[in-house]
Formats: C-alpha cells, structure tokens, sequence
C-alpha cells in the first residue's frame, strides 16, 4: 500500500469556509456552480439570482461547503457529507 501522506502529494480535496471569500467572489464561485450543474428546482423556474442566494443560504446553514480540488484546480459546492449539494 502507498503512503498518500509523503511529501509532495497534493490532498484530494480542501475545505474552503465561505466566511473566508469575499462578498464578490463567493456570488462568483455559486453563481459559477449553479449554472455549471443546472440546478432543478421542480416545476417553478427560479432567476439565477434566487438560485444563487438559495446555494448562500444553504452554505450559511452549514448545509453546504465549498471545496477545491489541488488536482483539477476546480472550486465545487458539495454537502458537508461529500454528495453534490
């Protein structure tokens, strides 16, 4: 078995508390997830920006984080379990 711990190897995945981005970033980084995963939100269309503040909200309630990936150096929005939010 390897030893993922030696120097040089790069974590799977990093938390990124939201409380640590600016205002205008973190609307950056949800509104780049939510047009990236093309939330369903059911029978009723909801704006970009409802969408948006739905995922903030989500975040703020600890229902959500964001995470970055050293690897593909890509930013995503996951449930604190690990399943996509």
């Amino acid at each position: 078995m390897e030893d993922n711990s030696a120097a040089g190897e790069v974590p799977q995945t990093v938390v990124v508390p939201y409380t640590e981005l600016a205002a205008e970033l973190l609307h950056a980084v949800v509104e780049s997830y939510v047009l990236r995963e093309g939330t369903d939100y059911g029978e009723k269309e909801f704006s970009l920006e409802d969408k948006v503040a739905h995922v903030i909200s989500q975040l703020k309630r600890g229902e959500a984080q964001i995470v970055f990936d050293p690897e593909t150096e890509s930013v995503g929005i996951v449930k604190p379990s690990g399943r996509k939010a």
